[in-house]
C-alpha cells in the first residue's frame, strides 16, 4: 500500500460536532489501514473494504473534507485489490450450488469443505469483478486510482478498447500471414501507392512526364485489381497532386476504399502550376472494412516538410510514418521504384518486379 495519508490529515470541519465525527472516521480508517497489513483471507479483505467504503460515504455526506474522503478511497482501493488477489488464487468451481454440495466442493448441511461460491463468501458479482480488475492492474495504475487521479471505469474502458484493437490487429495479421507475391492469392493490410498520373492539359508537359516514366490513363489505374490484394480490413495510402485530387478520389473508390483524411508533403522547392505554383503533394488515407486506427502516440503530424526528390520520387520519411502507424501489418508498395526492406513491392520500376 502507498504511504498513509493519515498523518497528513487536517481537521477541516470547523464545528465541534463535525470535528468529533471527523475524529471518529479517521480513527476507524486508521484501524482499517492497520488491519489491511495483516489481511490473509477473503473475509478479512472484504471487511476492510466495507469499513473504508462506509466511512467514505459518511465523510462525503457529512462534508468532513476531501482529505478524509481521499484517505478512505485509498484504503478501500487497496483492500479491494487484495480481495481480488485472493479471489484470483481461489480454485474455481463449476456447477449449481446443489451440484457443488453433492460433489462435496462446498459445505452442505453436514459438511464444512472449502467455500468456492461468491454467495457463500458474501460477495456479489460486481464487487468480485471490480476487485479482480484492480488486482490485475499494474501497481502504478492502481496507485493512481487509489489517489483519485484516475477512475477504475476510465482505466477499464481504455483497456477494453486496447483489447478490441489488438483482437482486430491479430485477425488482420492472421489473414495476411504467409503472403509472398502480388500475383498469387495474397492480401495486405497496408497498401502504399504512387500512381503514374497522366497529365493532359499541355501536350509538351505530358511528353516531358512520359520521358521520365510511363504514365497510365485514369481508367487503367482504376481497373487495377487492388481490391483483390487487400485484406477485408485494410488501409490505403495514395499519393495525389492537387490537379489530380478528384481523379485520386475516383481511384480510391474504384479500388474499394473510402476516403478518410490526408497528409501534406511540403517541399523545399517550388514547382510550376496553372493557377498556383505547386509546393506540396497530398497523401490520401483511405480504408476498407474496419481496420484499427493507429495508437494515439503513433499518429503523425498531418504536415511533413521534406526536401524535393528526383522526379516523382517521394521522401523516405513516409515509410517511417506508415511503419510507426501500423508496425504489426504486412505492407506492399504499388508502382514501387526502390523496394523497402520489410515491404513487398510491385511496379515496373521495382528491382524485384
Amino acid at each position: 500500500m502507498a504511504t498513509s495519508k493519515s498523518t497528513q490529515l487536517q481537521k477541516t470541519p470547523t464545528s465541534l460536532p463535525a470535528r468529533v465525527a471527523a475524529d471518529r472516521v479517521i480513527a476507524k480508517l486508521r484501524e482499517a489501514e492497520k488491519a489491511l497489513q495483516f489481511v490473509t483471507t477473503i473475509h478479512q479483505a472484504k471487511l476492510v473494504a466495507d469499513v473504508a467504503a462506509a466511512q467514505e460515504v459518511f465523510a462525503h455526506r457529512q462534508r468532513l473534507g476531501n482529505e478524509i474522503e481521499s484517505y478512505a478511497l485509498e484504503i478501500k482501493t487497496y483492500a479491494l485489490a487484495k480481495l481480488g488477489e485472493l479471489l484470483a488464487a481461489m480454485p474455481k468451481a463449476k456447477g449449481t450450488r446443489g451440484q457443488l454440495i453433492s460433489r462435496g466442493v462446498i459445505g452442505g448441511t453436514n459438511s464444512e469443505p472449502p467455500i468456492n461460491t461468491l454467495a457463500d463468501l458474501g460477495l456479489d458479482k460486481k464487487t468480485s469483478a471490480v476487485a479482480q480488475q484492480l488486482a490485475a492492474l499494474p501497481l502504478p495504475i492502481r496507485d493512481a486510482i487509489a489517489k483519485g487521479e484516475q477512475s477504475l471505469t476510465e482505466v477499464m474502458r481504455a483497456n477494453k478498447a486496447q483489447e478490441r484493437r489488438q483482437e482486430r490487429v491479430d485477425t488482420i495479421v492472421d489473414i495476411s500471414r504467409g503472403n509472398v507475391e502480388l500475383a498469387s492469392a495474397v492480401t495486405y493490410p497496408v497498401i502504399y501507392a504512387d500512381p503514374p498520373w497522366r497529365y493532359e492539359h499541355v501536350k509538351t508537359e505530358s511528353r516531358a512526364i512520359e520521358n521520365q516514366y510511363p504514365t497510365m490513363a485514369l481508367e487503367d489505374i482504376c481497373a487495377l485489381p487492388v481490391a483483390d490484394v487487400a485484406t477485408p480490413d485494410a488501409i490505403l495510402f495514395l499519393w495525389a497532386t492537387s490537379p489530380k485530387l478528384a481523379e485520386a478520389i475516383r481511384v480510391v473508390e474504384a479500388w474499394g476504399f473510402t476516403y478518410r483524411t490526408s497528409m501534406v508533403w511540403v517541399k523545399d522547392q517550388i514547382g510550376m502550376g496553372y493557377y498556383a505554383r505547386q509546393r506540396h503533394e497530398l497523401l490520401l488515407i483511405a480504408t476498407r472494412g474496419n481496420p484499427p486506427v493507429p495508437e494515439p502516440a503513433s499518429r503523425p503530424d498531418s504536415v511533413v516538410t521534406a526536401p524535393r526528390q528526383e522526379h516523382s520520387a517521394k521522401p523516405l520519411v513516409f515509410y517511417d510514418v506508415i511503419e510507426r502507424m501500423y508496425p504489426e501489418f504486412q505492407k506492399i508498395e504499388l508502382f514501387c521504384r526502390n523496394p523497402r526492406g520489410g515491404w513487398d513491392a510491385w511496379g515496373n520500376q521495382a528491382a524485384s518486379a
